[in-house]
């Protein structure tokens, strides 16, 4: 029963229940957590990482991708794509529901909010100042950022013993966690096609009370950035021969 396909599906699907939970805390009305701000939203998108890595370790994926532009840039790091086409998908529609759990889990607060760009902000990621150029560069960047630091945390050339072993999830989640804080206050920090696309998707379709558009004149930045910075990315650990 367990396999790859199955570990990016599920580990993508927690990710997106606990990450978008938490933003769905914070800007939704009368919950808990409302108005807890950026620092409880970037730690806990990182202890969401960190959860999905498990748990796709548990279904069957011993790499954990969870996220195409992980994916991508393995495949122009190895030359190796069979598995661009299967991961990306599984970590799509892993995206999408975990997205449903999040509206079924705040089913009450929906109608209680009546900005519905603090819906949309629930599902996907939306730019601070909406610049097409300058947001894409910055998903570049942070994507590319992103993966270059866990190539070295996996590296032999950084720990000659082929990393950090067994807290490399831990790691992995530290440098998401920096990443969120130091670069993603531009775009909200994508730097995932399957984060952004599978959850925009899921608002598109679900019936959320009082919802308004799905923002797709801007959903290409967060696929395009992440994509063409995990192809960065994947470049530069081949030619260093991380």
């Amino acid at each position: 029963m367990r396999s790859p396909f199955l570990g990016e599906f599920v580990g993508t699907m927690v990710m997106i229940l606990l990450g978008d939970g938490v933003v769905a805390g914070v800007l939704l009305k009368r919950t808990k957590a409302e108005n807890a701000g950026w620092l409880a939203i970037t730690t806990a998108w990182a202890f969401a990482v960190l959860c999905g890595i498990f748990t796709a370790n548990l279904f069957g994926s011993p790499d954990a991708h969870l996220n195409p532009a992980i994916t991508l840039a393995l495949s122009f790091k190895t030359g190796d794509f069979h598995n661009l086409a299967p991961f990306a998908a599984a970590q799509i529609l892993g995206a999408f529901c975990g997205a449903t759990l999040v509206w079924l889990q705040y089913l009450p607060h929906w109608k209680a909010t009546e900005n519905p760009a603090l819906k949309l902000g629930v599902f996907c990621t939306a730019p601070a100042i909406r610049s097409l150029g300058a947001n894409f560069l910055s998903e570049v960047f942070a994507t590319a950022t992103l993966i270059v630091v866990i190539g070295a945390i996996g590296s032999k050339l950084v720990l000659s013993s082929g990393g950090a072993a067994g807290i490399t999830p831990y790691l992995v989640s530290c440098v998401v966690w920096g990443v969120g804080l130091s670069l993603g206050g531009t775009t909200g920090y994508a730097i995932n096609p399957a984060r952004d696309f599978g959850p925009r998707l899921a608002h598109a379709v679900l019936p959320i009370a009082g919802k308004g558009g799905s923002d797709w004149g801007y959903a290409g930045i967060p696929i395009l950035g992440p994509a063409v910075g995990g192809i960065f990315a994947g470049l530069i650990l081949r030619w260093i021969g991380a």
